[in-house]
Protein backbone atom coordinates (compact mmCIF):
# COMPACT_ATOMS: atom_id res chain seq x y z
CA UNK A 1 0.00 0.00 0.00
CA UNK A 2 2.98 2.65 0.73
CA UNK A 3 5.03 1.38 -2.33
CA UNK A 4 1.27 2.73 -4.45
CA UNK A 5 0.55 5.63 -2.29
CA UNK A 6 4.49 6.66 -3.28
CA UNK A 7 3.96 5.99 -7.08
CA UNK A 8 0.87 7.55 -7.07
CA UNK A 9 2.89 10.82 -5.25
CA UNK A 10 5.98 10.46 -7.78
CA UNK A 11 3.13 10.46 -10.95
CA UNK A 12 1.24 13.45 -9.95
CA UNK A 13 4.34 15.12 -9.10
CA UNK A 14 5.09 14.06 -12.73
CA UNK A 15 2.24 15.24 -14.53
CA UNK A 16 1.81 18.80 -12.93
CA UNK A 17 6.12 18.98 -13.79
CA UNK A 18 4.93 18.55 -17.03
CA UNK A 19 3.66 22.10 -18.03
CA UNK A 20 3.28 24.38 -20.42
CA UNK A 21 6.75 26.32 -19.33
CA UNK A 22 7.49 27.85 -22.48
CA UNK A 23 3.97 29.21 -23.62
CA UNK A 24 4.02 32.86 -22.47
CA UNK A 25 1.54 35.40 -21.77
CA UNK A 26 1.39 37.89 -24.38
CA UNK A 27 2.72 41.18 -24.18
CA UNK A 28 0.40 44.38 -24.70
CA UNK A 29 -0.34 45.58 -27.76
CA UNK A 30 2.28 48.27 -29.41
CA UNK A 31 1.53 48.88 -32.96
CA UNK A 32 -2.05 49.19 -34.33
CA UNK A 33 -3.00 45.95 -36.37
CA UNK A 34 -5.77 44.95 -38.97
CA UNK A 35 -7.59 41.68 -39.57
CA UNK A 36 -8.77 42.11 -43.46
CA UNK A 37 -10.84 40.81 -45.32
CA UNK A 38 -12.44 38.42 -42.96
CA UNK A 39 -16.18 36.94 -42.63
CA UNK A 40 -16.98 38.90 -39.26
CA UNK A 41 -19.26 37.83 -37.03
CA UNK A 42 -20.27 40.85 -34.31
CA UNK A 43 -22.11 38.73 -32.11
CA UNK A 44 -25.13 40.80 -31.72
CA UNK A 45 -26.56 38.81 -35.11
CA UNK A 46 -24.72 40.58 -37.83
CA UNK A 47 -22.60 39.48 -40.23
CA UNK A 48 -20.41 41.58 -42.58
CA UNK A 49 -18.56 39.92 -45.73
CA UNK A 50 -14.86 40.79 -46.52
CA UNK A 51 -14.67 43.26 -43.47
CA UNK A 52 -11.86 44.89 -41.81
CA UNK A 53 -10.90 45.39 -38.13
CA UNK A 54 -8.64 47.91 -36.81
CA UNK A 55 -7.15 47.44 -33.63
CA UNK A 56 -5.53 49.85 -31.78
CA UNK A 57 -4.44 50.11 -28.02
CA UNK A 58 -6.25 46.63 -27.43
CA UNK A 59 -9.80 48.28 -28.36
CA UNK A 60 -11.74 48.04 -31.49
CA UNK A 61 -11.54 51.45 -33.24
CA UNK A 62 -13.26 50.69 -36.67
CA UNK A 63 -14.81 48.07 -38.50
CA UNK A 64 -16.26 47.48 -42.05
CA UNK A 65 -15.17 46.90 -45.74
CA UNK A 66 -14.13 50.71 -46.21
CA UNK A 67 -11.33 50.62 -43.75
CA UNK A 68 -8.45 52.38 -44.92
CA UNK A 69 -4.94 50.41 -44.29
CA UNK A 70 -1.97 52.46 -43.99
CA UNK A 71 1.05 51.40 -45.95
CA UNK A 72 3.41 49.58 -43.79
CA UNK A 73 0.65 48.67 -41.36
CA UNK A 74 0.36 45.13 -39.52
CA UNK A 75 -2.14 43.28 -41.61
CA UNK A 76 -3.56 39.58 -40.86
CA UNK A 77 -5.21 38.37 -43.75
CA UNK A 78 -8.41 37.15 -42.74
CA UNK A 79 -10.12 36.02 -46.50
CA UNK A 80 -11.17 32.80 -46.57
CA UNK A 81 -11.48 32.67 -42.65
CA UNK A 82 -14.16 33.42 -40.39
CA UNK A 83 -13.51 36.06 -37.40
CA UNK A 84 -15.33 35.75 -33.90
CA UNK A 85 -16.10 37.63 -30.85
CA UNK A 86 -13.66 35.64 -27.69
CA UNK A 87 -16.04 33.19 -26.15
CA UNK A 88 -16.90 33.30 -22.68
CA UNK A 89 -17.91 30.58 -20.25
CA UNK A 90 -20.17 31.88 -18.01
CA UNK A 91 -19.34 29.46 -14.80
CA UNK A 92 -16.69 27.38 -14.19
CA UNK A 93 -14.02 25.99 -11.93
CA UNK A 94 -11.35 26.38 -14.03
CA UNK A 95 -8.05 27.64 -12.15
CA UNK A 96 -9.72 26.11 -8.78
CA UNK A 97 -9.21 22.22 -9.73
CA UNK A 98 -6.92 21.25 -11.87
CA UNK A 99 -7.18 17.07 -11.40
CA UNK A 100 -10.68 16.54 -9.50
CA UNK A 101 -9.36 12.81 -8.10
CA UNK A 102 -6.39 14.94 -6.20
CA UNK A 103 -6.91 16.44 -3.48
CA UNK A 104 -4.07 18.95 -3.75
CA UNK A 105 -5.06 20.35 -7.36
CA UNK A 106 -8.73 21.20 -5.91
CA UNK A 107 -9.18 24.48 -4.16
CA UNK A 108 -12.60 25.30 -4.94
CA UNK A 109 -14.32 23.89 -1.98
CA UNK A 110 -14.36 26.16 1.61
CA UNK A 111 -16.13 24.27 4.81
CA UNK A 112 -19.35 26.20 6.35
CA UNK A 113 -22.82 26.33 5.08
CA UNK A 114 -23.00 30.68 4.30
CA UNK A 115 -19.25 31.57 2.74
CA UNK A 116 -20.11 34.97 0.95
CA UNK A 117 -16.93 36.39 2.00
CA UNK A 118 -14.55 33.55 -0.18
CA UNK A 119 -13.47 35.33 -3.30
CA UNK A 120 -13.16 32.40 -6.07
CA UNK A 121 -10.59 35.10 -7.23
CA UNK A 122 -7.15 34.96 -5.25
CA UNK A 123 -7.42 30.97 -5.66
CA UNK A 124 -7.13 31.17 -9.12
CA UNK A 125 -4.39 29.40 -10.86
CA UNK A 126 -3.05 30.82 -13.72
CA UNK A 127 -0.17 28.05 -14.69
CA UNK A 128 -3.00 25.55 -14.83
CA UNK A 129 -2.77 23.04 -17.78
CA UNK A 130 -6.08 23.22 -18.69
CA UNK A 131 -6.44 27.33 -19.25
CA UNK A 132 -4.91 26.97 -23.00
CA UNK A 133 -6.80 23.86 -24.38
CA UNK A 134 -9.76 26.11 -23.94
CA UNK A 135 -7.83 29.33 -25.72
CA UNK A 136 -7.73 26.70 -28.52
CA UNK A 137 -11.53 26.67 -28.72
CA UNK A 138 -11.81 29.78 -28.56
CA UNK A 139 -12.91 30.73 -25.22
CA UNK A 140 -10.88 33.62 -24.16
CA UNK A 141 -13.24 34.81 -20.87
CA UNK A 142 -14.52 32.87 -18.31
CA UNK A 143 -16.39 33.39 -15.07
CA UNK A 144 -14.86 31.24 -12.14
CA UNK A 145 -16.91 30.03 -9.66
CA UNK A 146 -16.31 28.93 -5.70
CA UNK A 147 -18.32 25.29 -5.20
CA UNK A 148 -19.60 23.63 -1.96
CA UNK A 149 -21.93 25.15 0.51
CA UNK A 150 -25.55 26.94 -0.01
CA UNK A 151 -23.82 30.68 -0.24
CA UNK A 152 -20.41 29.51 -1.90
CA UNK A 153 -18.91 33.21 -2.39
CA UNK A 154 -18.35 35.37 -5.02
CA UNK A 155 -16.91 34.75 -8.66
CA UNK A 156 -14.91 37.17 -10.74
CA UNK A 157 -14.11 37.10 -14.29
CA UNK A 158 -10.89 36.17 -15.60
CA UNK A 159 -9.38 36.32 -19.59
CA UNK A 160 -7.32 33.44 -20.48
CA UNK A 161 -3.72 34.80 -20.91
CA UNK A 162 -1.93 36.08 -17.89
CA UNK A 163 1.02 35.86 -15.15
CA UNK A 164 -1.04 36.04 -12.06
CA UNK A 165 -4.54 36.10 -10.93
CA UNK A 166 -4.25 39.71 -10.45
CA UNK A 167 -3.10 39.83 -14.41
CA UNK A 168 -6.59 38.06 -15.29
CA UNK A 169 -8.88 39.88 -13.57
CA UNK A 170 -11.47 41.23 -15.51
CA UNK A 171 -14.15 41.73 -13.50
CA UNK A 172 -13.94 41.00 -10.04
CA UNK A 173 -16.58 39.68 -7.43
CA UNK A 174 -19.07 40.51 -9.93
CA UNK A 175 -21.92 37.84 -8.54
CA UNK A 176 -22.24 35.49 -5.32
CA UNK A 177 -23.62 32.17 -5.81
CA UNK A 178 -25.92 30.88 -3.70
CA UNK A 179 -26.85 27.42 -4.38
CA UNK A 180 -30.46 26.75 -3.78
CA UNK A 181 -32.34 23.68 -1.69
CA UNK A 182 -33.08 20.93 -4.07
CA UNK A 183 -36.83 20.57 -3.61
CA UNK A 184 -37.43 17.23 -5.44
CA UNK A 185 -37.46 13.89 -4.10
CA UNK A 186 -35.51 11.49 -5.80
CA UNK A 187 -36.51 7.53 -5.55
CA UNK A 188 -33.48 5.98 -3.64
CA UNK A 189 -32.01 2.45 -4.30
CA UNK A 190 -34.58 0.87 -1.36
CA UNK A 191 -37.78 2.46 -3.13
CA UNK A 192 -37.74 5.26 -0.41
CA UNK A 193 -37.44 8.92 -0.65
CA UNK A 194 -34.52 9.91 1.46
CA UNK A 195 -32.99 7.01 2.92
CA UNK A 196 -33.26 3.33 3.77
CA UNK A 197 -36.48 1.43 3.70
CA UNK A 198 -38.66 4.82 3.88
CA UNK A 199 -37.15 6.18 7.19
CA UNK A 200 -35.75 9.61 6.04
CA UNK A 201 -36.54 12.42 6.19
CA UNK A 202 -38.76 13.91 3.30
CA UNK A 203 -36.20 15.78 1.21
CA UNK A 204 -38.62 18.36 0.12
CA UNK A 205 -39.95 19.70 3.71
CA UNK A 206 -36.50 19.25 4.67
CA UNK A 207 -35.26 21.57 1.46
CA UNK A 208 -38.43 24.55 2.43
CA UNK A 209 -36.85 24.80 5.83
CA UNK A 210 -33.50 25.44 4.91
CA UNK A 211 -34.94 27.91 2.27
CA UNK A 212 -36.90 29.96 5.14
CA UNK A 213 -33.36 29.69 7.01
CA UNK A 214 -31.38 31.17 3.98
CA UNK A 215 -34.23 33.79 3.64
CA UNK A 216 -33.77 34.98 7.09
CA UNK A 217 -30.01 34.89 6.60
CA UNK A 218 -30.25 37.55 3.69
CA UNK A 219 -32.98 39.62 5.01
CA UNK A 220 -30.55 40.14 8.08
CA UNK A 221 -28.17 40.90 5.60
CA UNK A 222 -30.03 43.10 3.66
CA UNK A 223 -31.05 45.00 6.91
CA UNK A 224 -26.78 45.38 8.21
CA UNK A 225 -26.42 46.88 4.75
CA UNK A 226 -29.20 49.33 5.04
CA UNK A 227 -27.20 50.26 8.53
CA UNK A 228 -24.37 53.32 7.21
CA UNK A 229 -22.61 52.61 10.89
CA UNK A 230 -22.96 48.62 12.62
CA UNK A 231 -21.83 48.24 15.99
CA UNK A 232 -20.23 45.44 15.19
CA UNK A 233 -19.07 44.68 11.92
CA UNK A 234 -20.05 41.07 9.79
CA UNK A 235 -17.70 39.63 7.00
CA UNK A 236 -20.46 37.96 5.83
CA UNK A 237 -22.98 40.69 5.98
CA UNK A 238 -20.15 42.76 4.88
CA UNK A 239 -19.95 40.81 1.62
CA UNK A 240 -23.18 41.02 0.43
CA UNK A 241 -23.55 44.81 0.85
CA UNK A 242 -23.13 44.99 -3.02
CA UNK A 243 -26.19 42.63 -3.76
CA UNK A 244 -28.13 45.12 -1.99
CA UNK A 245 -26.72 48.04 -3.69
CA UNK A 246 -27.32 46.89 -7.35
CA UNK A 247 -23.52 46.14 -7.98
CA UNK A 248 -23.53 42.21 -7.91
CA UNK A 249 -25.85 39.78 -8.93
CA UNK A 250 -27.26 36.61 -6.89
CA UNK A 251 -26.18 33.75 -8.82
CA UNK A 252 -29.07 31.01 -7.71
CA UNK A 253 -28.48 27.53 -8.75
CA UNK A 254 -31.94 25.83 -9.48
CA UNK A 255 -33.01 23.10 -12.24
CA UNK A 256 -36.69 22.56 -11.51
CA UNK A 257 -40.04 25.23 -11.47
CA UNK A 258 -40.79 25.02 -7.91
CA UNK A 259 -37.45 26.06 -7.16
CA UNK A 260 -37.32 29.13 -9.91
CA UNK A 261 -40.44 30.14 -8.67
CA UNK A 262 -39.10 30.32 -5.35
CA UNK A 263 -35.72 32.04 -6.88
CA UNK A 264 -38.10 34.47 -8.22
CA UNK A 265 -39.57 35.23 -4.64
CA UNK A 266 -35.94 36.46 -3.82
CA UNK A 267 -36.35 39.06 -6.69
CA UNK A 268 -39.50 40.87 -5.54
CA UNK A 269 -39.12 40.34 -1.85
CA UNK A 270 -35.19 41.26 -1.75
CA UNK A 271 -34.91 43.34 -4.46
CA UNK A 272 -31.99 41.30 -5.83
CA UNK A 273 -30.84 41.06 -9.30
CA UNK A 274 -30.95 37.36 -9.81
CA UNK A 275 -29.76 35.22 -12.10
CA UNK A 276 -30.93 31.40 -12.94
CA UNK A 277 -28.02 29.17 -13.11
CA UNK A 278 -28.88 25.94 -14.50
CA UNK A 279 -32.43 25.79 -15.32
CA UNK A 280 -32.99 23.09 -17.10
CA UNK A 281 -36.63 23.41 -16.61
CA UNK A 282 -36.53 27.23 -17.66
CA UNK A 283 -38.82 26.43 -20.67
CA UNK A 284 -41.80 25.62 -18.56
CA UNK A 285 -41.66 29.25 -16.44
CA UNK A 286 -40.06 31.00 -19.58
CA UNK A 287 -43.09 33.55 -19.96
CA UNK A 288 -42.04 34.55 -16.19
CA UNK A 289 -38.46 34.72 -16.13
CA UNK A 290 -39.58 37.18 -19.57
CA UNK A 291 -41.92 39.10 -17.24
CA UNK A 292 -39.52 39.41 -14.21
CA UNK A 293 -36.46 39.97 -16.65
CA UNK A 294 -34.51 37.27 -14.91
CA UNK A 295 -31.83 35.72 -17.27
CA UNK A 296 -30.39 32.12 -17.45
CA UNK A 297 -27.31 30.03 -17.71
CA UNK A 298 -28.27 27.08 -19.37
CA UNK A 299 -25.18 24.64 -17.62
CA UNK A 300 -25.30 21.33 -19.51
CA UNK A 301 -26.74 21.23 -22.98
CA UNK A 302 -25.32 17.85 -23.34
CA UNK A 303 -27.44 16.07 -21.09
CA UNK A 304 -30.47 13.91 -19.92
CA UNK A 305 -33.55 15.50 -19.26
CA UNK A 306 -34.20 16.43 -15.36
CA UNK A 307 -37.63 14.23 -15.66
CA UNK A 308 -37.82 10.67 -16.87
CA UNK A 309 -41.33 11.68 -18.84
CA UNK A 310 -39.55 14.56 -20.58
CA UNK A 311 -38.65 14.39 -24.11
CA UNK A 312 -35.02 12.31 -24.30
CA UNK A 313 -33.99 16.05 -26.25
CA UNK A 314 -35.42 18.46 -24.36
CA UNK A 315 -32.19 19.94 -23.06
CA UNK A 316 -31.58 20.75 -26.57
CA UNK A 317 -34.59 22.28 -27.65
CA UNK A 318 -34.77 24.76 -24.50
CA UNK A 319 -32.57 27.12 -26.01
CA UNK A 320 -34.89 27.98 -28.95
CA UNK A 321 -37.72 28.10 -26.94
CA UNK A 322 -35.98 30.37 -24.55
CA UNK A 323 -35.08 32.32 -27.32
CA UNK A 324 -38.83 32.34 -28.86
CA UNK A 325 -40.04 33.85 -25.43
CA UNK A 326 -37.94 37.01 -25.41
CA UNK A 327 -35.80 35.72 -22.32
CA UNK A 328 -32.13 36.64 -21.42
CA UNK A 329 -30.23 33.02 -21.52
CA UNK A 330 -26.74 31.88 -21.90
CA UNK A 331 -25.22 28.74 -23.13
CA UNK A 332 -22.34 27.09 -21.07
CA UNK A 333 -20.52 23.60 -20.63
CA UNK A 334 -19.94 22.77 -16.77
CA UNK A 335 -19.22 18.81 -18.00
CA UNK A 336 -16.25 17.85 -15.73
CA UNK A 337 -15.16 15.81 -18.17
CA UNK A 338 -14.65 18.34 -21.27
CA UNK A 339 -13.73 21.85 -18.63
CA UNK A 340 -15.17 23.81 -20.73
CA UNK A 341 -13.61 23.53 -24.08
CA UNK A 342 -16.75 22.42 -25.45
CA UNK A 343 -18.58 25.51 -24.94
CA UNK A 344 -18.62 26.64 -28.69
CA UNK A 345 -20.12 22.79 -29.45
CA UNK A 346 -23.17 22.83 -26.93
CA UNK A 347 -24.23 25.72 -28.75
CA UNK A 348 -23.56 24.12 -32.22
CA UNK A 349 -26.01 21.72 -30.70
CA UNK A 350 -28.79 23.78 -30.28
CA UNK A 351 -28.45 25.16 -33.92
CA UNK A 352 -29.86 21.93 -35.00
CA UNK A 353 -32.84 22.26 -33.00
CA UNK A 354 -34.06 26.09 -33.44
CA UNK A 355 -31.79 28.40 -33.40
CA UNK A 356 -29.85 30.38 -35.84
CA UNK A 357 -26.04 30.45 -36.27
CA UNK A 358 -26.17 33.79 -35.02
CA UNK A 359 -28.59 33.31 -32.15
CA UNK A 360 -26.40 30.70 -31.18
CA UNK A 361 -23.08 32.49 -31.33
CA UNK A 362 -24.68 35.14 -28.95
CA UNK A 363 -25.54 32.84 -26.78
CA UNK A 364 -21.87 32.55 -25.73
CA UNK A 365 -20.64 35.73 -26.59
CA UNK A 366 -22.92 39.04 -26.16
CA UNK A 367 -26.01 37.79 -24.19
CA UNK A 368 -23.19 35.75 -21.87
CA UNK A 369 -21.30 39.03 -21.48
CA UNK A 370 -24.89 40.89 -20.61
CA UNK A 371 -25.56 38.25 -18.00
CA UNK A 372 -21.86 38.56 -16.66
CA UNK A 373 -22.40 42.57 -16.59
CA UNK A 374 -19.28 43.12 -19.23
CA UNK A 375 -21.26 43.83 -22.01
CA UNK A 376 -19.62 47.41 -22.43
CA UNK A 377 -16.10 46.17 -22.53
CA UNK A 378 -16.60 43.00 -24.58
CA UNK A 379 -19.20 40.00 -26.26
CA UNK A 380 -18.96 41.35 -29.76
CA UNK A 381 -16.87 42.96 -32.38
CA UNK A 382 -17.81 46.56 -32.11
CA UNK A 383 -16.52 49.89 -31.65
CA UNK A 384 -14.36 50.89 -28.33
CA UNK A 385 -15.18 47.31 -27.14
CA UNK A 386 -11.81 45.38 -25.88
CA UNK A 387 -10.36 43.55 -28.98
CA UNK A 388 -10.94 39.77 -27.76
CA UNK A 389 -11.07 38.23 -31.19
CA UNK A 390 -10.81 35.12 -32.97
CA UNK A 391 -10.04 33.20 -36.25
CA UNK A 392 -11.25 30.14 -37.47
CA UNK A 393 -10.91 28.12 -40.99
CA UNK A 394 -14.05 27.15 -40.48
CA UNK A 395 -17.24 27.28 -38.54
CA UNK A 396 -16.46 27.95 -34.73
CA UNK A 397 -19.55 25.68 -33.58
CA UNK A 398 -18.85 22.46 -35.70
CA UNK A 399 -16.33 20.53 -34.43
CA UNK A 400 -15.76 19.13 -37.61
CA UNK A 401 -14.57 22.11 -39.14
CA UNK A 402 -13.72 24.47 -36.22
CA UNK A 403 -9.89 25.10 -36.71
CA UNK A 404 -8.56 28.02 -33.76
CA UNK A 405 -5.89 30.17 -35.88
CA UNK A 406 -5.48 33.06 -34.22
CA UNK A 407 -6.81 34.78 -30.86
CA UNK A 408 -6.28 38.34 -29.37
CA UNK A 409 -7.23 39.08 -25.69
CA UNK A 410 -7.56 42.69 -25.25
CA UNK A 411 -5.33 43.38 -28.52
CA UNK A 412 -2.60 40.70 -27.49
CA UNK A 413 -2.11 37.82 -30.20
CA UNK A 414 -2.23 35.24 -27.46
CA UNK A 415 -0.08 31.37 -28.06
CA UNK A 416 -2.39 28.78 -28.72
CA UNK A 417 0.06 25.99 -27.54
CA UNK A 418 -1.51 23.44 -25.25
CA UNK A 419 -0.66 19.92 -23.18
CA UNK A 420 -2.83 18.28 -26.07
CA UNK A 421 -0.90 19.63 -29.10
CA UNK A 422 2.27 19.23 -27.41
CA UNK A 423 1.68 15.36 -26.90
CA UNK A 424 0.12 15.19 -30.64
CA UNK A 425 3.89 16.73 -32.00
CA UNK A 426 6.04 14.43 -29.06
CA UNK A 427 4.09 10.99 -30.55
CA UNK A 428 4.27 11.88 -34.38
CA UNK A 429 7.88 12.67 -34.02
CA UNK A 430 8.51 9.33 -31.93
CA UNK A 431 6.65 7.89 -34.85
CA UNK A 432 8.49 9.50 -37.60
CA UNK A 433 4.99 11.05 -38.93
CA UNK A 434 4.99 13.91 -40.65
Amino acid sequence: MKLFITSLVFLVAAVTGMAQETVYPAKAQKAPFYIKDGLVHIGNGQVLEKATIEVVNGKITNIGASVTIPTGANVIDAAGKQVYPGLILCTANLGLVEVGSVRATVDAVEIGEYNPSVRSIVAYNTDSKVINTLKSNGILLANIVPGGAIISGSSSIVQLDAWNWEDAAYKMDNGIHYNFPELMARQGRYGDFGGMGGRGEDPIKKGLEQLEKDKAFFKEAKAYSLNPSPKEINLKFEALKGLFSGKQKLFVHCDIVREMLLAMDFKKELGLDVVIVGGSESYQVADLLKKYEIPVILSQLHNLPTLADDAVDQPFNTPAQLQKAGVLFAINDEDGQHRGKNLPFNAGTSVAYGLTKEQALCAITLNAAKILGISDKTGSIEVGKDANIVISTGDILDMRSSKIVSAFIQGRNVDLTDKHKQLFERYKYKYGIK
